[in-house]
């Protein structure tokens, strides 16, 4: 079958023909209708997480699908040949830029019926994220203040839904184009950060999530109140990731090292830092698909590219050409 793969670390992404995916006994196999880029993609092409997460190459990228259930494995159980599903593989079973894909039933959910194949793959990795970030991890309720920095990117127009639906008040910052949407999204304020410096205008926020990281991640240490918390999901990752994982504990050091800097800025102004990386959850996925369904979170699509033009979606989203939202590849 035909799938977009890597040889190496940080090498070209290419069209090639791979063996059909093994059905084990946990196992789904799925005909792969849509998936959508993220910019985890391209930090696993770049080999950020080679010491602790081991793929194997050649190894195809794409960590969403939506798609039809083909087979199913002897212990599988809720889930049948015919299903339309949508999930975010878990780590090391990866490779949803393909024309199929087997994956543990314990990851797939129904596709929310309102949805279309290629809105449905641009759910999975946000929600579940957005979740794991505010109810799992900051224990976000009615009357929490949220900061989204890039709230008009495929996480932050999620994780502005789900704040606002939880009662959560949410300011974002987002570009001059993308103002108007993050505002229709649910945020409370959005902030221009062409124009305005979100730091001088905001102030005792719980939770700040940064995709931006560098001096802006830095920056929003000022803006939480004592004791908040801040998580970036594009880094630096800490010990706590190492321990997700389930690493050796030497990785633990080494990314406590690595994180040193931000933690120490964090204390000085005293709050917490924590690196975020989601993990899959087929269960809370069926939760959150049924919020779609109502009505209550809405998928945000940039664009779309046909499946022989998945070279050009990856291209479009490392030039930074996003507006808003994610970018779906589809073979419908």
């Amino acid at each position: 079958m035909k799938a977009f793969v890597i040889e190496k670390y940080s090498g070209p992404v290419h069209a090639a023909e791979v063996p059909e995916p093994t059905v084990g006994p946990d196992d789904v196999l799925v005909d792969v209708a849509a998936a959508s880029v993220n910019p985890l993609d391209m930090l696993i092409r770049g080999g950020t997480f080679k010491q602790l997460l081991k793929y194997r190459f050649p190894l195809a990228l794409g960590h969403d699908v939506s798609g039809t259930v083909t087979a199913v494995g002897s212990n599988v159980t809720g889930v049948a040949v015919g299903d339309e599903i949508f999930a975010r593989p878990r780590d090391l079973r990866i490779g949803t830029f393909a024309e199929r894909i087997a994956i543990d039933h314990r990851d797939v959910a129904p596709k929310p019926a309102s949805l279309s194949f290629a809105e449905a793959a641009a759910v999975p990795l946000v929600a579940l994220a957005a979740w794991q970030m505010l109810v799992d991890t900051a224990l976000v309720g009615p009357g929490s203040k949220v900061l989204v920095h890039a709230g008009a990117g495929g996480l932050g127009s999620t994780v502005v839904q789900l704040a606002r639906h939880i009662g959560a008040h949410v300011a974002a910052t987002a570009g001059t184009r993308s103002v108007a949407l993050v505002r229709a999204l649910g945020a409370d304020e959005v902030i221009d950060y062409r124009t305005t410096d979100f730091a001088e205008v905001l102030s005792g926020y719980d939770l700040v999530i940064d995709a931006v990281g560098g001096e802006n991640l830095l920056k929003s240490f000022t803006v939480l109140r004592p004791g908040g918390l801040a998580l970036g999901v594009t880094g630096p990752p800490d010990a706590g990731f190492a321990r997700q994982l389930g690493a050796p504990k030497p990785f633990e050091l080494v990314l406590s090292l690595l994180s040193r800097k931000v933690r120490r800025a964090a204390t000085k102004n005293g709050v917490t830092y924590r690196f975020f990386f989601m993990h899959a959850d087929g269960a809370r996925l069926r939760e959150l698909g049924a919020l779609y369904d109502q009505g209550t979170l809405r998928p945000v699509v940039d664009s779309t590219f046909a499946f022989d033009d998945t070279l050009d979606a990856l291209a479009h989203v490392e030039a930074g050409k996003t507006r808003a939202g994610k970018v779906v590849i589809t073979r419908d």
